[in-house]
């Protein structure tokens, strides 16, 4: 999954693919790449940032998934939201995928929405909002908490006649760099959900502060983990660098 962030504000590239020509060029050298899904988001979660209306965000990100899917027209795009108005107009324009960071908390007529189109549903753990999450961030027990979420979130969304959930715990989001590591750790446990496990690590804080690095200067580290996550469970890696990641899963799948 290749990140097309349409921000100006994103930890590592925001302000590069605000325009859609400039998101028509990106989106199609990681189609070359060999990316099979493209996550559009244009509501900055980094830490610390506000949350923007369904209006902006709708202004923003229509004319950019319109020009993709008249440009890509078999490419697979997931939204990166969590207002379900924005779902609901991204999926009429032809989107597959509603990517919640919330996992349907922040808009509770997120699931209802997302059931009526009969496309999967990235469910994702965060702990408070972006603007809030990192502020002393604590678990009991972050595994059980954490699984205990999605048991109930995800029970929310088969209720609400969502069929098929994408699983992601949402590492650097309310979490600190031990709670990620430990989360790491014990991926494995989350294939008992029954359903397939998404890892967004690229470039993220758990890896250039840990290296006392720069998100730039992360790529190596994001490798790494990335190869870690797909012999955990992954199914899906959420990333900046198509290449990497994709030389990542077929020497993996070549080892099995």
């Amino acid at each position: 999954m290749g990140i097309l962030n349409v921000t100006s504000d994103s930890f590592y590239d925001g302000g590069k693919y605000n325009s859609v020509e400039k998101a028509l060029q990106r989106t199609e050298t990681m189609i070359k790449e060999g990316a099979f899904f493209i996550d559009i988001g244009v509501a900055s979660s980094k830490p610390g940032s506000e949350l923007i209306s369904q209006e902006t965000e709708k202004e923003k990100i229509i004319p950019i998934l319109e020009a993709l899917k008249l440009r890509f027209p078999e490419t697979h795009f997931s939204i990166d939201t969590y207002n379900h108005e924005v779902a609901q107009t991204c999926i009429e324009a032809g989107a597959s995928i509603i990517n919640d960071i919330s996992g349907g908390i922040l808009d509770p007529k997120m699931h209802q929405t997302v059931a009526q189109y009969s496309i999967p549903y990235i469910l994702m753990h965060v702990q408070g909002t972006p603007k809030s999450m990192q502020k002393k961030p604590e678990y009991d027990n972050i595994i059980t908490e954490i699984l205990t979420f999605f048991v109930q979130q995800s029970k929310l969304a088969l209720k609400a006649g969502i069929q098929d959930i994408i699983i992601d715990p949402g590492f650097g989001f309310g979490k600190n760099t031990n709670h990620n590591y430990t989360l790491f750790k014990h991926l494995n446990q989350f294939k008992t959900l029954g359903c397939p496990l998404l890892v967004g690590i690229s470039r993220k804080s758990m890896i250039y502060k840990y290296l006392n690095t720069s998100p730039e200067e992360a790529l190596n580290g994001t490798t790494a983990l990335n190869a870690l996550a797909l012999d955990r469970g992954a199914q899906i890696l959420r990333v900046h660098d198509i290449k990497e990641a994709k030389e990542c899963v077929d020497l993996w799948l070549a080892l099995q």
